[in-house]
């Protein structure tokens, strides 16, 4: 049975007050991206990964089935696994498999309670695997898959390119904490979306169906339900755009008139103008060479790279130095 790390609903609560009274504030105004994952919004996710359009998912799969084997082939024997944002948890059961790994401790680090349920399922289901989940960021997740394992060869596992939804300091933060989780000679496995045409970007971050937007609205559906806020679903348009000189997908919740949104929870009064827009995430896009590069500032040394260049998405393992 898969054991869970104690949260604490209530102090989420307030952290989710805190952060959304505060970012509403900025210019432009945000919300925090990482609050799109509640349970709605991690299926919805789920269901963009599905999409034709976002290419991700089905990518990164298919990088990880033909390379698995060799992913695991110059490691010491594993004895820990860590995933941060585990989706499913569908592509660390593909990679574990293909390698018939055993008495492995699998860590599964995210916020959304949701997320950490469903990919427990699935690998649960795989023999010889010991499953602990950690509801926490990742920095905080981390520290505290450190405190479980004392010996052991590691590797961390971050997919599905959410390294992307870092800013680059951010992004820079997160390789150096998880650098500084592992030892060396353990290693990396990081999946990142490339650069590449702008049609393309937009079509699979406004997709046809409407998935895309469903998911960026559903923050505002969190903020009504969690927080007592009225925002009115109907007066905000999803929006994608591509900042070339950034290299980055921006997603914008765009006001559709004047209009006041009140949440109580967060003591928060918020007038919006007509066209005004809210930043609820980014996904910054990589080329290959830069993936190594970031990795290298944090100490990583890249072993190996396989690219799609067709759909333009990398997987890099990286040991740590």
């Amino acid at each position: 049975m898969p054991r869970s790390a104690a949260s604490r609903p209530d102090e989420e609560s307030v952290a989710l007050a805190h952060e959304i009274g505060r970012s509403l504030t900025r210019t432009p105004r945000q919300l925090p991206s990482h609050y799109l994952y509640d349970g709605l919004g991690s299926s919805l996710f789920e269901a963009i990964c599905r999409l034709p359009w976002y290419r991700i998912a089905v990518v990164e799969q298919r990088l990880l089935d033909t390379h698995a084997e060799r992913i695991f082939a110059e490691m010491r024997p594993v004895t820990s696994v860590v995933e941060l944002g585990p989706g499913s948890g569908e592509k660390l059961a593909t990679l574990i498999s293909a390698r018939s790994v055993r008495n492995v401790t699998v860590h599964l680090v995210d916020v959304s309670a949701e997320a950490l349920e469903q990919a427990s399922r699935t690998l649960g289901a795989l023999p010889d695997l010991s499953v602990v989940t950690h509801q926490a960021t990742y920095e905080a997740g981390l520290a505290s898959v450190g405190r479980h394992d004392g010996s052991g060869s590691s590797l961390v596992v971050f997919l599905g390119s959410n390294i992307g939804n870092f800013d680059p300091e951010s992004a820079d933060a997160l390789l150096l904490a998880i650098r500084a989780a592992v030892r060396r000679g353990d290693s990396l496995l990081l999946g990142a979306d490339l650069v590449k045409p702008e049609p393309e970007l937009l079509l699979a971050y406004d997709d046809p169906l409407g998935v895309t937007a469903a998911f960026n609205r559903n923050l505002l559906i969190r903020i009504n339900r969690e927080l007592g806020g009225d925002f009115d679903l109907s007066a905000f348009a999803h929006r994608a755009v591509w900042d070339p000189e950034h290299q980055r997908i921006e997603m914008h919740l765009v006001s559709l008139s004047d209009q006041i949104v009140r949440i109580p929870a967060a003591d928060s009064t918020v007038s919006f103008a007509s066209n005004e827009w809210i930043w609820t995430e980014s996904s910054y896009k990589y080329t290959a060479d830069q993936i190594v590069d970031m990795g290298a500032e944090a100490s990583f040394a890249c072993r190996d790279q396989w690219v799609d260049g067709d759909a333009g998405f990398a997987l890099t393992l990286f040991t740590a130095l």
